[in-house]
């Protein structure tokens, strides 16, 4: 990675909004941010494309109609080696620090893979730093990053339940074709067309899970629901459906739309578009169909 691929992020994320009536449903996108801060400082060595396999490239791109139809859609504007907007705030792997950690720290699968909320390793298991990272810096990547952005998901989800009694939200991904050592408990997985995760059916109407599902399913799409991915923070704050809140996690496979090495588009890319655009349609028909009341 060189100075000048290092460019320093206006913002902690992009929020786009309809123009008109805003919907019950909206999206985010945590990990498709391509703008690499100047306080980042990964090993000089690391070469950009190698560290830009962390990012789920184009995904805000693919689902840039949202706002057209009424959806809102955020996106983070920290790429996801720098901060992991996924992870809880106690998924802290010390063994990045240069001190012990002052606040609550959690092991999970995640910091015991190197990716915890500020990742150690990419994918393939390469170190991202040459160097130990401060107490500070990492607490100021959550000030300025982190909680900013959990704050508008938040406003996003209060907004809708406000408006129209129930708050839709689809936590928006993408996923290699095949998992990489250090990206999953399932080393070298085949990843289908499309995983839909809530969780094992915690953190959203199943109605909602079954409509994503079918949809995709019907469009000939190869759907798995919660294996490998599960969904993780997000659609856990998120999704709280005994209070009218639903969140599920989207993972798509970026060979459907993508040269994964070459980080290009490829002749896929038009052709999913227009399905993720007839997939969010449905998905609005259906969440006016459901009576706030019946969701609680």
């Amino acid at each position: 990675m060189t100075e000048a691929d290092r460019n320093t992020a206006d913002s902690p994320y992009q929020l786009y909004q309809p123009e008109g009536p805003v919907s019950a449903l909206f999206l985010d996108s945590p990990h498709s941010a391509t703008v690499y801060p100047t306080d980042f400082r990964p090993d000089a060595s690391l070469p950009l494309p190698l560290l830009r396999q962390a990012e789920d490239t184009f995904v805000d791109e693919l689902y840039a109609g949202a706002p057209a139809r009424g959806i809102p859609l955020l996106c983070a504007g920290f790429p996801r080696s720098y901060l992991d907007a996924n992870r809880a705030l106690e998924e802290i792997d010390e063994a990045l620090l240069d001190a012990p950690w002052p606040g609550a720290k959690q092991v999970t699968a995640k910091t015991r893979l190197g990716k915890g909320l500020v990742w150690r390793v990419l994918d393939t298991g390469e170190a991202i730093y040459d160097r130990k990272l401060s107490i500070e810096e990492v607490q100021s990547r959550i000030n300025r990053c982190y909680l900013p952005y959990y704050a508008q998901l938040q406003k996003l989800a209060d907004h809708a339940v406000a408006e129209h009694g129930a708050a839709w939200h689809i936590n928006c991904h993408s996923m290699p074709s095949q998992a990489a050592q250090y990206a999953t408990e399932f080393p070298g997985l085949q990843h289908p067309d499309f995983v839909v995760g809530d969780r094992d059916g915690t953190t959203c109407d199943k109605r909602f899970t079954d409509r994503v599902e079918g949809v995709l399913k019907d469009m000939g799409y190869d759907v798995w629901r919660n294996h490998p991915y599960k969904g993780v923070e997000i659609v856990r704050v998120v999704g709280q459906p005994q209070t009218g809140r639903h969140s599920l996690q989207l993972e798509i496979n970026r060979k459907l739309y993508m040269d994964e090495a070459g980080l290009s588009h490829t002749a896929g890319f038009a052709k999913l578009r227009h399905d993720l655009n007839t997939m969010l349609d449905e998905l609005l028909k259906f969440t006016r169909s459901m009576p706030a009341r019946a969701l609680r």
